[in-house]
């Protein structure tokens, strides 16, 4: 091969390459995207309806202090007569432990307003404001925790719930106990004690939007309890009525709380801590499958 030749073949060679494509950075495959976390299971809207009871309404505050050192917090409370007290005291944001020492302290002269005879003995302004100062005069509305306190409209005698206002009149509506407490007039209506229509308010725990209901019923059972005077005998009323309505109401209920109260009337203040008690062995002895139901909820 000549020289020119051999020019002309590197001219050639110079120009094929000048006409392809020069090679590319293969670029490496995308790392498989990592697979998203799995949503929580979703809690439900927990609520707690506390039953009336009168002096044993004080084994509400047992299960309270349970489900607080158990981390189950409740959405909203409701409460009948006794379970009204305890749940405004607890919705305006106070502990189990803050509630006990409440109770042991508690003066029952203080709440106590005798009247002159007529519709009733106590006429329920002292413990009006009572509840006002334990919930630091705020309206039911404001409180921390949503509350419902059930009364009865003593014209209709259909079940009313309050939402709203004045807490100190709610419970003292809900509390005035035929004969012992005069009726409360709220506007142009009558409302007396909640027990007579709801002694455990399950089902407006569900109305207010409760998915799980905790119940806890401090009902006596009207089998023999003395009835030598007139509190003895209204509260054995009270027990022989609410047995009927609880057993249709406490259906609905998901977790269904009877602290075992047996001996102890409603009458007696004076076995407080007895009845705390009480209710903390029941709350305690349903705190596992209350937890399952929980669980069973977030799974579905």
């Amino acid at each position: 091969m000549n020289r020119r030749d051999t020019c002309l073949g590197l001219l050639g060679l110079m120009a094929l390459g000048a006409c392809q494509t020069p090679p590319r950075p293969v670029a490496p495959a995308p790392a498989p995207a990592a697979p998203e976390p799995a949503p929580a299971p979703r809690l439900p809207r927990i609520g707690l309806a506390l039953g009336g009871g009168a002096a044993r309404g004080f084994a509400h505050i047992g299960v309270i202090q349970v489900l607080e050192e158990s981390g189950i917090r409740p959405d909203l409370v409701v409460g009948t007569s006794a379970g009204s007290l305890v749940a405004a005291m607890y919705a305006a944001g106070k502990s189990g432990a803050e509630l006990a020492r409440i109770a042991l302290a508690m003066d029952e002269s203080a709440i106590t307003d005798w009247s002159f005879p007529g519709r009733g003995l106590i006429r329920g302004e002292a413990l009006a404001r009572y509840v006002r100062e334990q919930t630091a005069g705020k309206n039911i509305e404001q409180l921390p925790l949503a509350l419902g306190i059930v009364a009865t409209d003593l014209d209709s005698g259909e079940a009313v719930l309050f939402q709203r206002g004045d807490p100190g009149v709610a419970v003292r509506a809900s509390s005035a106990v035929p004969a012992v407490f005069q009726p409360v007039k709220i506007g142009a209506r009558e409302y007396v004690d909640g027990g007579l229509v709801s002694p455990v308010p399950v089902r407006f725990a569900k109305q207010m939007g409760a998915e799980l209901v905790i119940a806890v019923d401090i009902s006596t059972a009207p089998d023999g309890n003395p009835t030598g005077d007139m509190m003895r005998l209204l509260l054995q009323t009270f027990a022989i009525m609410g047995r009927s309505i609880n057993r249709f109401e406490l259906k609905e209920a998901e977790v269904v709380l009877r602290p075992k109260l047996r001996g102890f009337s409603g009458a007696d203040f004076t076995v407080r801590k007895q009845t705390i008690d009480a209710g903390r062995e029941a709350a305690l002895a349903s705190l596992a499958p209350l937890r399952q139901r929980i669980a069973a909820f977030g799974s579905h």
